[in-house]
């Protein structure tokens, strides 16, 4: 229940602070005073949008803050505060929360009936609702909902990949040929500088041949013995180097001379061995070579490795294909587990919902019926849809008809304005027993009624405040004297002329003074006093 509500800085509301008892309280004003600021600062609390129009100070932010308790008798005390540039922050116990979390928290402790929701009355929506409340669906309606969203996320997907799938195709026979040639090449990294080393070679071979025929020669010959002549040399001076001691390096550096001579000698004669004049391997190389040079020129890269990254790239591009009719397989096989799902879930609503509409439409009938509406007619009509939304796949309609001999027709199109605000108090009453709802504000259901309907009308508020808290704005004096608990909301001028709301609890005289005011206007009588003491049963 709303236990307390604490208002600073809000329209015409400099500061208030507010503590509402149990059962039925009743909040009168007259016109201007200040009842649907009241309700406006409160629906902040809501979720309601925060503007800084309705900052009366512009130096400093405005707070709301109300006290709950919950069923457990918790205390809960959640914040809202709005700057002068319109930024608003969220608070539950002190802590900082996201505007969804307030509403999903104070939704759950206070439903406020405003003036204009008796247009609620045709909204199908509206009236699902109230059916799915009556009938106890909280828990299917919420296993429902979270089946359809996952089924409509996985729609969205579908559609997505589908897309993707599609634009894939288009591309996959271009992207498999390239990828195939390429794979086809064999290409190995480093290939084309050895090539192109080999190609080289083969391609002089006979003068390379030559030349080192011709160093051998050079070598090793009748004319110029160049290992004998090194012999020799070494020989002469060993023999001098063994009466002079620092000729002996001389010695060793022509030694290794002519071993390294040697070995040169052998390995060029051995590299002669090697190079080999062939025709067929130098055309096979220079085909090769053409290959590669045509795919790079092709691809438009620099070298084998390129070539090596674009194939590994056409391969991955044709696996993400692969990979993408994979989930996209996987996803219409969870689409059509939870399709199915969803239907199980839409048929079992419809079920409850076709199951519980006698019973609701005859306790609305009867309950109408007791606001002297004695003839009047209540059906439900629930439809199927032409395909499942978010709420399953009925449709449904309140029908009404005031007259026993007429036809029940729409609700909304049929009931004036009196019927339509007995009509849904009857609706909150109802609904009311069975969200279990702690606190409910109405303001102004008694619109359009008067006289013993009012009265009536006031008798259901009192036996529902017997339940629960209900907090009625009204300006019915046959409802206004039934209330535990009477506030009025008034306005107040400064010095300067400047008009503020003020709220005060009103007993003993100056209830009486009130009740009278609201059946004779500001020139109370004394038959007014006297109906009002009546009414307060004083």
């Amino acid at each position: 229940m709303l236990e307390r509500l604490t208002i600073n800085n809000y329209a015409l509301i400099d500061a208030l602070d507010i503590s509402f008892p149990k059962h039925l309280v009743i909040i009168t004003g007259q016109t201007g005073a200040g009842k649907s600021i009241l309700l406006g600062a409160l629906s902040l609390l809501l979720g309601a949008r925060a503007d800084a129009d309705v900052i009366c100070d512009s130096s400093r932010n405005c707070v709301v803050e109300a006290q709950f308790i919950d069923d457990a008798g918790n205390e809960r005390i959640v914040r809202r505060v709005v700057t002068p540039q319109g930024r608003s922050r969220a608070f539950i116990d002190d802590m900082p929360v996201p505007l969804d979390e307030l509403k999903k928290l104070t939704y759950s402790f206070v439903d406020i009936h405003s003036q204009n929701s008796q247009t609620l009355l045709g909204d199908g929506a509206f009236q699902l609702e109230v059916l799915d409340a009556f009938a106890g669906n909280s828990a299917l309606v919420g296993d429902y909902k979270a089946s359809y969203r996952r089924f409509r996320s996985l729609a969205r997907e579908r559609d997505d990949l589908e897309q993707q799938v599609s634009q894939s195709q288009k591309n996959r026979d271009y992207l498999q040929y390239q990828f195939d040639q390429l794979q086809k090449a064999g290409l190995e990294p480093g290939e084309l500088e050895f090539l192109e080393k080999e190609q080289l070679e083969l391609s002089n071979a006979e003068d390379l041949k030559t030349s080192l025929q011709t160093a051998l020669k050079a070598l090793d010959n009748e004319q110029s013995d160049v290992q004998t002549a090194l012999k020799e040399a070494c020989s002469n001076v060993s023999k001098a180097a063994r009466v002079v001691e620092r000729l002996e390096p001389l010695v060793k550096r022509l030694e290794s001379a002519r071993i390294e001579l040697k070995d040169i000698e052998q390995e060029i004669d051995a590299e002669q061995e090697r190079i080999t004049v062939d025709d067929v391997r130098l055309a096979a190389v220079e085909d090769r070579m053409t290959q590669i040079y045509d795919l790079m020129r092709k691809h438009g890269v620099d070298g084998v490795d390129g070539l090596l990254a674009l194939k590994d790239s056409f391969q991955a591009s044709l696996q993400e294909e692969d990979d993408l009719r994979e989930r996209l397989s996987d996803v219409k096989r969870q689409l059509a587990e939870t399709e199915a799902e969803c239907s199980a879930l839409s048929e079992c609503l419809h079920r409850a919902r076709v199951d519980a509409v006698p019973k609701l439409a005859a306790e609305l009938q009867e309950s109408i019926r007791g606001l002297e509406l004695p003839f009047a007619t209540f059906e439900i009509q629930v439809s199927a849809l032409p395909e499942r939304g978010s709420s399953g796949a009925d449709d449904v309609i309140f029908l009404f008809s005031s007259a026993g001999g007429d036809r029940p027709k729409e609700l909304s199109k049929v009931a004036s304005g009196g019927e339509l605000s007995r009509i849904m108090l009857c609706i909150k009453a109802l609904m009311a027993q069975y969200m279990k709802l702690p606190t409910i504000i109405f303001d102004e259901i008694d619109a359009g009624v008067s006289g013993s309907v009012a009265d009536k009308m006031g008798q259901m508020i009192v036996k529902m405040g017997e339940a629960m808290q209900v907090i009625a704005i009204t300006h019915l004096p046959q409802v206004a004297s039934k209330g535990n608990a009477h506030f009025l909301v008034y306005k107040e001028f400064d010095d300067d002329r400047v008009a503020s709301s003020k709220i005060k609890l009103i007993e003993g005289e100056e209830r009486v003074r009130e009740i009278a005011r609201m059946l004779s206007g500001q020139n109370l009588t004394d038959e007014a006093l006297a109906n009002a003491r009546v009414l307060l049963g004083q």
